[in-house]
């Protein structure tokens, strides 16, 4: 059996040519345009060479011209591979490496790194977008759509066949590229749109980036799959994600709870109609309560929390309506995957927030393996089923809660601490915009607990009021003893905060110094 997953786009196209995919900067691109148009690019790769199964890499922002690439390279039966549009040299070039595309295109702001990195790597065809034509160093993007056709066959893949390669943040070493199928891609749009229910008017924020898998797979194939319309925004900005929700009567906003923490932070939040939204979805980590209880108060809508990874092509459980969502949770595994919480002997745990594990998970969402490393790939499953690294349990009522990153664990003087816990009561506080816990080391205890938080504009907060409040509402085992005040914390280009970040810079307090508690 063939399978292509281009197929959201020509069904879409067919039924609704005149519907807006992506509405961006006053502009409008129908589905008819977008179906014409990454058929004409697929026909100027198949022009350049490009052969069903070859890897094209990716590298745009959230603009028009990244649709149009994503499905012409799948029209034409070839891997997506998706870059950050913020990588330097060294990490094109170790992408572009690994995955061997014969094809690059990316776009003029990022052309100098880009182009760099694609030269060491051996890659010489580069496209860009906003490229001159008559400039060395690329080719203007539009030379892939010279081709004059109205139409393109899709190309014939098997439902295993690779579709899109997405590599991980690499934050425990190499970035690991991921292999994700024609069918899993489509099952994971399908799913998860028919549980929050998307509607082909929906029109849908798309702040998160088109090249990670919580945009791409979640946003990007949902809304093609179900004909809905997506009004784009390259970066992240509180004013710009406002500006959009009330110029184009948004009604759902996907974002990472950071993305939420900065809107509701947002001096000029009240000048804005946000009425039209209906439901907003959160994911990338796990959201504060203090955060969505106050989020859904002020914007009036329900949060539904889902849980995800690179690996299982973004979504693996899901609160599955706004009538069934159980707060503060991530919902439950969505159909046609299993999902369990493991203690340290491989075995499945009882429900019960006593029995926090590791999180497991199998079915039609994980991936193939890793590209290139069959030794990470072995070290990933155990009996069909993929070690997420992350910590969490289920409820009695089978809805999964997580509890933090494995390798975020702190254990102080044999005490388990769990970031999250911390973080829910220091994002609590009214100083506090944002909050990030770490374990720093202890040659007593092995770890101690830190706080880094950034606080509220105008607002004063010191260090012993801090750990002060904590301690009133924790046990003594979990509430920091160094506290450090940073202007703002450090994130990658989803608005994850990078912990990793947050260790290295820290050095314990002597005992004068206000720091401990």
């Amino acid at each position: 059996m063939k399978f292509n997953l281009a197929v959201i786009l020509s069904e879409t196209a067919a039924a609704s040519p005149e519907k807006p995919a992506v509405v961006y900067a006053g502009s409008q691109l129908s589905y008819g345009e977008l179906d014409a148009a990454s058929g004409r690019l697929a026909a100027g790769l198949a022009a350049a060479g490009l052969r069903p199964g070859d890897t094209v890499a990716l590298q745009l922002p959230n603009i028009p011209q990244f649709l149009i690439a994503y499905f012409g390279i799948l029209k034409a039966g070839g891997v997506v591979v998706p870059l950050n549009v913020m990588l330097k040299a060294p990490e094109v070039a170790y992408v572009l490496g690994d995955a061997k595309p014969k094809i690059l295109i990316t776009w003029e702001g990022v052309l100098g790194e880009a182009a760099k990195g694609a030269a060491a790597a051996g890659l010489t065809e580069i496209y860009a977008v906003g490229h001159p034509g008559n400039d060395p160093g690329a080719l203007p993007f539009e030379h892939l759509l010279a081709a004059p056709v109205t139409e393109y066959p899709l190309a014939g893949r098997d439902l295993t066949d690779t579709a899109v390669i997405v590599y991980t943040s690499g934050t425990t070493g190499r970035p690991k590229g991921a292999l994700l199928t024609h069918m899993q891609l489509y099952m994971n749009a399908d799913i998860p749109g028919r549980l929050f229910d998307v509607q082909a008017d929906d029109i849908v924020i798309t702040v998160l980036p088109l090249f990670h898998v919580f945009g791409l797979s979640s946003i990007l194939n949902v809304c093609v799959r179900f004909g809905c319309t997506m009004s784009l925004i390259p970066r992240f900005d509180p004013a710009a994600v406002l500006e959009a929700i009330q110029r184009d009567r948004a009604t759902i906003f996907e974002g990472v709870p950071t993305m939420f923490i900065a809107l509701l932070g947002y001096p000029g939040l009240d000048q804005y109609d946000v009425s039209s939204l209906r439901v907003a979805i959160s994911g990338g980590a796990s959201i504060p309560a203090p955060v969505l209880d106050a989020f859904e108060k002020h914007f009036g809508v329900l949060i539904l929390e889902g849980y995800g990874m690179t690996e299982t092509a973004s979504t693996t459980t899901f609160n599955r309506s706004i009538t069934e969502r159980r707060v503060y949770s991530v919902g439950k595994p969505i159909w046609g995957t299993q999902t369990q919480v493991w203690g340290t002997d491989n075995t499945a745990l009882p429900p019960g927030r006593d029995h926090v594990g590791e999180v497991v998970t199998r079915g039609l969402h994980v991936m193939k393996g890793y590209l290139n490393d069959p030794e990470a790939t072995a070290r990933a499953f155990t009996g069909g089923w993929l070690h997420t690294g992350d910590l969490g349990y289920f409820d009695e009522d089978g809805y999964l809660f997580i509890a933090g990153r494995i390798k975020e664990l702190i254990i102080r003087g044999g005490y388990n601490v769990y970031p999250k816990e911390l973080e829910d009561v220091l994002h609590a506080h009214p100083a506090i915009a944002e909050a990030a816990v770490v374990g720093i080391p202890d040659e007593r205890l092995g770890e101690e607990v830190m706080a880094v938080a950034v606080l509220r504009p105008d607002s004063s907060l010191t260090a012993p009021e801090l750990i002060a409040y904590c301690k009133e509402r924790m046990a003594a085992y979990k509430y920091p003893r160094v506290v450090e005040f940073r202007d703002e914390l450090p994130k990658n280009t989803l608005g994850k905060i990078l912990k990793d970040e947050l260790v290295p810079a820290v050095t314990m307090p002597r005992e004068d110094e206000v720091w401990s508690g």
